[in-house]
């Protein structure tokens, strides 16, 4: 950590203290798990992955994309301890990973499958947070039901004695709150301040006015956040959960610690990515090394009763907005979360819970809106098949429960007929066209050419990504699409963001050769360097 400087990173570590925590808070419900495990993970993401991860702006915490896992891993295994085995199992494979240098895993991932994930995941965040937001907190199972708030559906037409008004109009007041606060007016004058806090702060209150005025509509204790409060130092310690070890012979123990090791390691690898290219100063962070932070992380939080932690954009892009410039901002926002959870457990304890749910329907909607499915198709078949496929198989498996047997690994299922389809649908494109990728040898100031075939899919990412960052300084690059017939959505990305990006950096010129107009790349054949 640099202390020279802490007048930046300590400002920042607070803005970032202020987003985490209700965050910590709402994933833990999502989740189903004690508030004091997100808690946990916070604390852990924010000081020990804080001080061994390799990028000076990223944040590490719990996770919304891993919520829905969490839920059913702790549901099928039917008990938390073991669930804190996966996790402690997820952190060593993530260790293992990291030592074998397979840091670049997520470049061989296309985005439409990873889309189709998170999309998946934010129906199924929507699809458990309706009853907090109602007050009706029946159905634990996630099933299609629970996109009613009435838990049965036979119940559907008698639904207003499930209904909690006051925990209705708190979620209603919440989401207001955050969405107005997302309006220009509002961002710019207070852009230190997060709406979800300022939503929390307000939910309190409420709270708080109707139980003093005895209203009829008084909040209770069951539809409020619920921490254990400790006397003494022993009983705080005696709160931490540890792992039930006999889950290293389970094999349903093990096989959700791969899902978890899998899943959060994507999301940490494009998270970081992301946060590279934020970044002012552009560092680029070293992946290898910051899957052995993550590992060591997830080991930790495993072995004391913590929630799987990833790398989060959301807390990330908040650190880089508030002028952090080093790791310490991420440490302190740690220690802020730690003195949090000691000093004032009460204060937490009066959060409505339907407050948080309307964070977490809000996070839910930014990754399943209805943008994301026309962006998709508007890429292509190579893009709409394999994200539709990793949507459909993880809603039938984990929301509609059609195919109660695989209940809890619709994620992991659904990403590998992702998978699938994408490698179906190249293998079914090169039928018809063969496939070669040229890259000729090359030395400093030379004209590198590099060729692209006439299919040119994600499998090919990590290879011409390798290609485009070992180009010498000073060289003219010339990419010819002239015998194209169809360029993979991700590999047209990692190619703009060379040209806006890396190029620039490095003093090198660039000059694009047959690119169809769909692919929004312009040719050209003088393209000189900004510097």
């Amino acid at each position: 950590m640099d202390l020279k400087h802490i007048k930046s990173d300590l400002p920042s570590g607070v803005v970032v203290f202020l987003v985490a925590l209700p965050l910590c808070l709402g994933i833990s419900l999502a989740s189903g798990a004690p508030f004091f495990s997100g808690i946990i993970s916070g604390i852990v993401g924010g000081i020990v992955i804080g001080i061994l991860s390799g990028s000076k702006l990223s944040v590490s915490g719990p996770a919304a994309g891993l919520a829905a896992l969490v839920l059913a891993a702790i549901t099928n295994l039917g008990n938390f301890q073991l669930f804190l085995c996966s996790v402690l199992i997820a952190g060593l494979i993530q260790i293992g990973l990291s030592l074998a240098k397979l840091g670049g895993i997520a470049n061989y991932f296309p985005s439409s499958v990873i889309k189709g994930m998170l999309t998946s995941i934010g129906i199924l965040i929507i699809a458990k947070q309706i009853p907090h937001a109602f007050g009706y907190d029946k159905d634990e199972q996630g099933h299609l039901t629970e996109l009613l708030p009435f838990g049965d559906i036979h119940e559907i037409f008698d639904p207003l004695q499930h209904i909690d008004l006051a925990v209705l109009m708190i979620c209603i007041i919440s989401i207001l709150i955050i969405l107005i606060w997302e309006k220009p007016f509002f961002k710019k004058r207070f852009k230190f301040v997060p709406g979800a806090l300022v939503a929390v702060i307000v939910s309190v209150l409420i709270s708080e006015l109707l139980k003093a005025t005895n209203s009829t509509f008084f909040i209770e204790s069951d539809h409020l956040v619920s921490i254990k409060i400790a006397s003494n130092v022993q009983e705080f310690l005696g709160f931490f959960t540890f792992p039930d070890f006999s889950g290293f012979t389970n094999s349903k123990v093990i096989i959700t610690g791969i899902m978890i090791a899998i899943i959060a390691s994507l999301e940490t690898l494009l998270s970081i990515e992301a946060v590279d290219n934020i970044d002012p100063e552009r560092n680029v962070t070293n992946t290898n090394k910051e899957l052995f932070a993550q590992g060591i992380g997830n080991a930790i939080s495993g072995l004391i009763g913590g929630l799987p932690i990833t790398s989060v954009i959301v807390r990330s892009s908040a650190n880089i907005n508030a002028g952090a410039k080093s790791k310490l901002s991420t440490v302190f926002h740690g220690l802020l979360l730690l003195i949090c959870i000691i000093a004032i457990p009460s204060l937490l304890n009066k959060i409505p819970l339907s407050a948080l749910a309307a964070i977490l329907l809000l996070t839910g909607y930014k990754l399943c809106k209805l943008s994301v499915f026309k962006q998709m198709v508007q890429n292509g078949k190579y893009q709409y098949i394999p994200f539709f496929v990793t949507v459909l198989t993880i809603l039938i498996i984990d929301l509609f429960g059609l195919l109660p047997a695989l209940k809890g690994e619709g994620l992991l299922i659904g990403v590998v007929a992702g998978l699938l389809a994408s490698v179906f649908a190249i293998l079914h494109g090169n039928l018809k066209n063969s496939y070669f990728f040229h890259k000729e040898k090359y030395h400093d100031g030379d004209i590198i050419n590099i060729h692209l075939s006439e299919e040119v899919s994600f499998l090919n990412k990590a290879s011409i990504r390798e290609t485009l960052d070992h180009i010498p300084n000073n060289s003219i690059v010339k990419i010819d699409a002239s015998n194209s017939k169809y360029i993979d959505f991700d590999v047209l990305e990692l190619i703009k963001e060379f040209r806006d990006i890396k190029a620039p950096l490095k003093n090198l010129q660039c000059q694009f050769i047959g690119f169809k107009e769909i692919y929004k790349i312009e040719n050209n054949f003088n393209v000189t360097s900004s510097h």
